[in-house]
């Protein structure tokens, strides 16, 4: 074979390669995936298709066996926290969040341990960390839909007298923050 047949049938078969390929290879080969969309800076809310709601619900059982029930909170500052045993964050606000729900009439905290553990486990977690309000677990596969899987813990959510998601907080946060962000909104300064 000559040096040009040669040539023309690489030719050829690097082109038969590039061709597109008939139904039935079609089928069979997947689809690019589309570039994955850049999501919004933290502070502005997505317009995405889960898009949580303005007002979330939240009905859990608490550790003491009593129901949780956010919209019976209505007319108060919640603060709703994600947290769990094992991190040093968490444990660490647990009592200014504490002192925060026993020392403002207007505000009340409920604390959402986001861990794989049992009641028992838990309630004796609680006897050597004490806190004033309640407590329920979440479960890591299921977590509430009205809110947000937490990304990191600590995670809180400042609800509003209305109901309504007043501020989100990702990491650790303090009484002096939350009562910025409730005087920020609207509400009573602190100390007042």
């Amino acid at each position: 074979m000559t040096a040009r047949k040669l040539s023309i049938t690489l030719l050829v078969a690097m082109l038969a390669a590039c061709a597109k390929p008939d139904g039935d290879e079609a089928a069979k080969k997947p689809e690019p995936a589309a570039p994955a969309a850049v999501s919004a800076p933290v502070e502005q809310p997505a317009a995405t298709e889960d898009a949580k709601p303005a007002q979330p619900s939240l009905k859990l059982p608490g550790i003491d066996g009593k129901p949780y029930d956010l919209a019976a909170h209505r007319g108060k500052w919640v603060v709703v926290n994600f947290w769990a045993t094992w991190c040093a964050p968490c444990l660490k606000e647990m009592p200014e969040l504490s002192a925060l729900d026993a020392m403002r009439e207007h505000v009340e905290v409920v604390g959402l341990a986001y861990e794989e553990i049992e009641p028992k486990e838990i309630q004796a977690f609680l006897a050597a960390h004490p806190v004033v309000y309640p407590i329920a677990i979440v479960d890591v596969y299921d977590p509430p839909k009205d809110f947000e899987t937490p990304r990191g813990l600590p995670m809180t959510y400042l609800i509003a007298p209305d109901g309504k998601v007043a501020k989100r907080f990702l990491g650790p946060v303090t009484a002096k923050e939350i009562e910025s962000a409730i005087a920020a909104a609207g509400g009573p300064k602190a100390g007042a």
